[in-house]
């Protein structure tokens, strides 16, 4: 069914034949609808997709956005029911139900509705994304803290005050208790849903705090009482079997979390103990969004050639940098699952291991007991490699290990810390690498960031004083009409204007010409004009080409660029 409605939206030019197979890649991977996934990815837009489904059926849509739905009518349909259909009821007429669906030929789905509520079905038609935010509205998805923290206090959940010391079993029976649990519990799957990257849970003299990292920005979401402090972050460190005695010293875990259908959410935990108690930041780890298509990541097609001849090279060095959350695992591992063929031996050193890939070797670092990234890269150097992955070069030691196996036949993959591809040859220097070391091991050098993408439900075009866009780098002809887009704020979107991020690249391959100034000792800003005259397309540049086609906002190419 999905490929035929796949036909018809191209033959009715809504989409493209190329998008239509970017779609199914990514259901096969995600396993969801072909509707939801275009919808999601922002191939079509709601309002489109819900008007060709209403012609393709024949049946009238409906906006649910513009639904206010009754909670008795709500409640004649199971949510365990409405969610295995993706349907939501809207109106009762006499002995009549109405119900919104995406798919109105899936016959089970309306027997399924008759038989729970007793009623006739009419079907009104409206998309899948449309479908699956109206049952997170109306079926209370959306998790009220307020009531879990009224029960917290009602159900006399005590902790010893800060300046004491808790006993182990004080903490364990706080942190088992009902309530508690069940914060926690809604946290994590809270998270899940918001799509956050992170969540952060911190403690200060006279609060504390919940907050979510959403597309690469920090939103308070609650603020549990004080005095819960030390058993929400005790329940946390038992799911992640640490070691809740331990309170001075910095903890690292994992929790696992089944989501049903097979899925499967890891999150990376790490407790810093701080002046006021211990935080708490738990990155999301979802394997089923790891992008490993190296097209779909932000490249443009001139910087992915380059990148790609880079890495397609026998031996040498290929470094990515940027700060931390910026995507550099997803590129590093996007290259790899591109270079992973049997007939190449891959090893990665990592900390931690984000995700498990297929026929590459993963080793995870443990500083304890000596394992880190030099002692790492000696093994893999005694284990026959072909391609070598480092989590990080953060010492000299790495970085002569990581030169020599770059410079004796393999091909080496790292990543550092600074905030342009120019500046890191610097770092290198700096750490003690010689120049001519630097020039004959590495190939490409690679910045990145993650801008986040207007909602395309609410984007909308504005005008702005063409002086501001000519401030930030923007041609004078170019800037003169003054257009640009930004997002209203929608319930897709939260009322943020934004949904979901684009990565942003800076490719420097080192050329005969950037290797002899490198060799002569130049500064990284003499560097990064030579590189900008040989073609290189700077982060500031690739953010406003990501403007000027509406993909980001003003606000976010000054957040994630520096001017040139």
């Amino acid at each position: 069914m999905s490929d035929r409605i796949g036909e018809l939206l191209v033959r009715e030019n809504i989409i493209s034949l190329s998008q239509l197979k970017d779609a199914q890649v990514a259901q096969r991977t995600s396993r969801e609808s072909l509707t939801y996934t275009l919808a999601k990815m922002g191939t079509v837009g709601d309002k489109s997709l819900t008007e060709f489904l209403s012609r393709h059926y024949g049946i009238p849509p409906v906006d649910l956005e513009d639904e206010e739905i009754d909670a008795d009518v709500i409640s004649l349909v199971p949510e365990q029911l409405a969610r295995q259909h993706t349907l939501i009821p809207i109106n009762r007429a006499g002995s009549s139900i109405i119900v919104a669906m995406s798919n109105p030929s899936d016959l089970n789905a309306i027997d399924d509705i008759k038989f729970h509520s007793g009623l006739n079905v009419e079907v009104v038609i409206a998309s899948e994304l449309a479908i699956r935010a109206a049952l997170d509205r109306y079926y209370k998805k959306d998790i009220d803290y307020k009531k879990l923290v009224d029960e917290m206090k009602s159900d006399d959940v005590e902790v010893e005050e800060a300046e004491k010391e808790e006993d182990v079993i004080s903490l364990e029976r706080s942190s088992e208790d009902a309530p508690v649990v069940r914060l926690v519990n809604m946290l994590l799957i809270d998270a899940i849903r918001r799509n956050a990257s992170d969540i952060h849970i911190e403690p200060y003299e006279k609060a504390f705090r919940v907050r979510y990292r959403i597309d690469g920005v920090l939103y308070e979401i609650m603020n549990p009482p004080l005095k819960l402090k030390s058993a929400i972050t005790s329940r946390i460190k038992i799911m992640a079997s640490l070691n809740i005695a331990e309170r001075r010293l910095p903890q690292d875990g994992r929790i696992k979390i089944k989501l049903g259908e097979g899925k499967e959410m890891d999150f990376r935990v790490s407790v810093l103990p701080t002046l006021f108690g211990e935080k708490v930041v738990m990155r999301l780890l979802d394997k089923g969004n790891l992008q490993l298509d190296m097209t779909k990541l932000g490249f443009e097609p001139e910087q992915l050639a380059v990148f790609k001849d880079c890495i397609n090279r026998p031996y040498g060095m290929v470094l990515v940098t940027g700060p931390t959350g910026s995507g550099k695992t997803t590129t590093l591992y996007s290259a790899l699952s591109e270079l992973n063929k049997t007939t190449d031996n891959i090893s990665t050193a990592e900390d931690p291991v984000e995700f498990n890939l297929a026929g590459i070797n993963q080793c995870q670092m443990a500083d304890a007991i000596g394992l880190n990234f030099a002692a790492a890269l000696r093994s893999f150097l005694r284990q026959d490699p072909d391609i070598i992955m480092v989590g990080e070069i953060r010492d000299f030691e790495t970085a002569e290990i990581a030169v020599k196996a770059a410079l004796t036949g393999h091909l080496v993959l790292s990543t550092l810390h600074t905030n342009d591809a120019p500046s890191t040859v610097s770092r290198l220097l700096n750490m003690g690498l010689e120049p001519f070391l630097v020039t004959a091991s590495v190939n490409a050098i690679l910045a990145q960031r993650l801008a986040r993408k207007i909602c395309v439900e609410c984007k909308r075009e504005v005008r702005v004083d063409p002086q501001q866009l000519i401030d930030l780098g923007v041609p004078a002809a170019q800037a003169a009409a003054g257009k640009v887009c930004e997002g209203a704020g929608c319930r897709v979107c939260n009322g943020t204007g934004y949904k979901g991020r684009i990565a942003l690249y800076e490719v420097m391959a080192l050329t005969d010409e950037l290797k002899d100034l490198v060799l002569q000792g130049v500064s990284s800003l003499e560097l990064k004009r030579a590189a900008m005259r040989s073609g290189m397309k700077t982060l500031r540049q690739a953010a406003l080409g990501r403007l000027l086609n509406g993909t980001t906002t003003i606000s976010e190419v000054i957040r994630c660029s520096a001017a040139d």
